[in-house]
Parts: structure tokens; C-alpha cells; sequence
């Protein structure tokens, strides 16, 4: 991993859309931090599309979508995605994605987990998800650690199922999707972008945006992604001084300083 300015301008001046995951990224104790909204609409200013790519729910992603400076906003780790039309918000379903299906297995895996690992709890905003089961292990008091996250995630694969760890909840659903194969269906198909790879930079913090990384050349962590550096295969290529939305900020900066 490189500092984030060292990105070359050749790079910088070729971004048209910048791909952001939102906990730990944007906010801070889950509070949105004042410098990342201001770096929002920096990048809006800038003609950069913005496009939140969250494991957060469909209840979220309405409100987000309608009073943050975005493009369009990817929810439930690629379960589908909002973006803004002249009647209010258009829906994109990714194809692999089925609410009933979810719901009926998905009971299941709630039932197994909150059974057999002591101190699991749902997550608090799961009433307003369509896709996905969220489990939380760090969102709210007590912290149950990532061990504790790392048991749940392969107790939930036993099902057959997907399961991501964030910075706060485990994230289960079925269906052959991720964060990354709905940014490029959306991206393809409604922005009309070719070659993502090489106009897009994408900005995270935790396990469940190693795909992204994977993925992305032009992708970029907040500082606070060195508790699981150890554990990523694919790192980001660049990283920040600053932590949570102060580094989502200070990436901001640095490119838009090599725009200019």
C-alpha cells in the first residue's frame, strides 16, 4: 500500500466516479463526520459521481439517496440499488437476488446463530432490510469481538449462505452477489461506463470491501483498516494518514489536489 498522495495525476484526472463504503469510512461511532459530508460535495462540484456501496438497508439507502449528494446508492452488499428519477427513486434488483427466498432461509440462520453463540444479537436497523440478515457485534454494546464475528460468519456459511464481516455487524444473505458485481451491473447498465477499472476509485475500511480491493487498482482504505490488515488478502492499493470520515476527507483532498 502506498499513501494516498502519492496517487499519480494521471490517475486522479481519470476518476469519474468514486465508490465509498459508508461505517468507519464516512462515519465515526456512527455519527457522519462533518469534513466527509463536505467532501461529498466536493466531489459532486468536482463532476465526480459519488455512489455508497454499503452493507446498510434498503430503509437506509432511501433516506441516503434522497438527502446526501450522491448518485445513486448500493445497499445490502449489492442486493440492489436506489438511484434518483423524476418520480422519486428508481429500484435496480441485482438478478441473483431474492427477497423471499432470503426471508424463509435466512430464519433459519438467525434462529442457529442467536441459539448457539452466546451474547449474538440482531442488528438494530434489520426491521428495515428486504435481502440480508444483519448480526451485530460491535454496533452496540458489549463488543463481542471478531473472533466472536469470525464464528458467526462460518456458522451462517454452514447454511450455504454469503456472509461478510464489517467493522460492526456480520452480514448474511444467499445469492451469488457482492458489493463488487452489483457496482459494475449498475455502473454498466444505468451510468453507461465501459471500463470501471480504469474511472473509478473505491474507499473502505473493513473485511467485507476486499472485493473491492480485489478488484479495483485505483482503491483506497481509511486508516482505521490496520486492526485487519493481517487478515486481508487483497489490500487496498493506497491507505490514509487520518482515520474514519477525516481519512475518507483527506483522500478527497488528495485527489482532487491532483485534478487541479
Amino acid at each position: 500500500m502506498e499513501p494516498i498522495s502519492s496517487i499519480p495525476r494521471d490517475v486522479a484526472r481519470s476518476i469519474k466516479y468514486v465508490l465509498t463504503d459508508i461505517d468507519d469510512t464516512l462515519t465515526a461511532s456512527g455519527k457522519l463526520q462533518p469534513e466527509a459530508f463536505r467532501a461529498l460535495w466536493d466531489l459532486k462540484d468536482e463532476g465526480i459521481q459519488v455512489v455508497p456501496v454499503t452493507g446498510r438497508p434498503a430503509g437506509w439507502c432511501d433516506c441516503i439517496l434522497r438527502q446526501w449528494p450522491v448518485a445513486a446508492v448500493i445497499g445490502e452488499n449489492g442486493a440492489f440499488a436506489y438511484l434518483p428519477d423524476k418520480k422519486g427513486i428508481t429500484v435496480v434488483t441485482h438478478p441473483e437476488a431474492d427477497s423471499k427466498r432470503s426471508r424463509d432461509i435466512l430464519e433459519k440462520v438467525r434462529e442457529a446463530v442467536l441459539r448457539e453463540i452466546p451474547g449474538t444479537r440482531i442488528a438494530k436497523d434489520q426491521p428495515f432490510r428486504i435481502y440480508d440478515l444483519a448480526i451485530d457485534f460491535r454496533e452496540d454494546e458489549p463488543d463481542l469481538g471478531f473472533e466472536t464475528a469470525e464464528r458467526i460468519a462460518e456458522l451462517c456459511r454452514s447454511f450455504g449462505a454469503e456472509a461478510k464481516i464489517s467493522s460492526i455487524h456480520v452480514n448474511v444473505w444467499f445469492g451469488a452477489y457482492d458489493k463488487y458485481s452489483m457496482s459494475r451491473f449498475l455502473l454498466k447498465n444505468y451510468f453507461g461506463e465501459e471500463d470501471i477499472l480504469k474511472t473509478t476509485l473505491f474507499c473502505g475500511d473493513s473485511p467485507n470491501d476486499e472485493p473491492m480491493f480485489q478488484v479495483f487498482p485505483c482503491s483506497c482504505a481509511v486508516a482505521n483498516i490496520s486492526v485487519f490488515l493481517e487478515n486481508l488478502k487483497h489490500k487496498p492499493a493506497y491507505i490514509t494518514l487520518s482515520s474514519y470520515g477525516e481519512g475518507f476527507a483527506e483522500m478527497t483532498g488528495e485527489l482532487l489536489k491532483r485534478r487541479g
